[in-house]
């Protein structure tokens, strides 16, 4: 079986969306919808244009490099909803650029140099499809803002799967690695695969995987038997959990998450931490108190009512990082992210 897959124009970040597009903010995805298609022909003028006003509070542009409806469009329209709510910017406009698992966004970004009122949304996502696609602009051509937000994968089977916990999956798959055939929603997905079997002593190059657009397609696959189990959103598949179509193993995050009785893959005795986090990342070039201007908005922002309740209704988890440490965080994450794709053979 080939287990290599081609990149697509989806959010490895939140492959389809289709998850967050049912809870609550349809209004928000038509908008991306109208948005992208009005301002797609005019985008590189838009983010190329030379007179630049003074800060990202005076002409705000959220760059979410990939397509409406996914988790890093739905990160920069909750940002722009709580700036414009609560008079934290004006003309905020936010604008798709997908494409190449966000190598195109990030591309984009990097031409940018000195504008100091454009942000990008970027994550584990990004630091993967750079590793990916062989990605000429890397994660330190542009600036670093913060870390904000992250969000978890889950190990989940089939209701009627015989692997009732964790252990007996584990021992299967070690038992013939090739048989287990996995299945996930992108190329984040599969790093959790991997670096699960690598803390399993299991070679990750040796399993399947069968890559997937979103949480619908890994629970077809899973319920069709196409696949035996998933490293997946938790996001894009609880609804198929609580219906009961889907058993949740074990979350992939460093401590329990309350409000899910889910054990955590440490504390089942896999380190196993990769978490699907969402940071901010502005242009080259601009000045150490411009990029802090633009930090200081962010974190305005998810000190806001309408923040909190995208937190809630999204299932992140706060995290916020800036600094040294955040691009220490960053240049860790890259390793990290290298090693799991060599292990995969890639």
């Amino acid at each position: 079986m080939d287990r290599a897959h081609d990149v697509t124009d989806t959010d490895p970040d939140d492959p389809g969306g289709g998850r967050r597009a049912r809870r609550g903010r349809l209004g928000m995805v038509v908008y991306g919808v109208v948005a992208t298609l009005v301002i797609g022909a005019g985008v590189a003028a838009s983010v190329a244009r030379g007179g630049v006003t003074a800060d990202i509070r005076s002409n705000a542009t959220l760059i979410a490099p990939a397509a409406a409806g996914g988790g890093w469009d739905t990160f920069m329209r909750e940002a722009q909803e709580s700036m414009r709510e609560n008079g934290l910017g004006s003309n905020i406009q936010v604008v798709n650029v997908p494409g190449a698992a966000g190598t195109i966004g990030l591309t984009r970004l990097s031409t940018m140099t000195g504008r100091p009122d454009a942000a990008m949304v970027g994550g584990t996502g990004l630091v993967a499809g750079v590793e990916q696609t062989g990605s000429q602009v890397r994660m330190d051509d542009v600036t670093p803002i913060a870390r904000v937000v992250e969000e978890y994968d889950v190990v989940v089977v089939p209701a009627n799967s015989p692997y009732q916990n964790l252990q007996q999956l584990i021992d299967a798959w070690r038992e013939d690695p090739a048989e287990i055939a996995f299945t996930g929603g992108g190329s984040f997905d599969e790093l959790v695969m991997a670096q699960l079997a690598s803390a399993a002593g299991i070679e990750p190059a040796e399993t399947t995987y069968i890559p997937k657009s979103g949480g619908g397609e890994v629970t077809q696959a899973l319920v069709t038997g196409t696949a035996d189990a998933a490293t997946s959103g938790y996001l894009d598949v609880d609804d198929q959990i609580e219906a009961g179509r889907l058993r949740p193993l074990a979350l992939a995050a460093k401590e329990p998450i309350d409000g899910l009785d889910v054990p955590t893959l440490p504390e089942l005795g896999y380190d196993v931490t990769l978490a699907n986090w969402r940071g901010v990342f502005a242009p080259p070039g601009i000045s150490d108190e411009q990029a802090e201007v633009i930090r200081e908005v962010f974190q305005e922002v998810t000190t806001t009512s309408e923040w909190q309740d995208a937190v809630a209704r999204n299932e992140w988890n706060e995290v916020w990082l800036d600094g040294a440490e955040f691009r220490r965080f960053l240049d860790e994450q890259e390793e990290l992210v290298k090693s799991l794709y060599k292990e995969l053979g890639r």
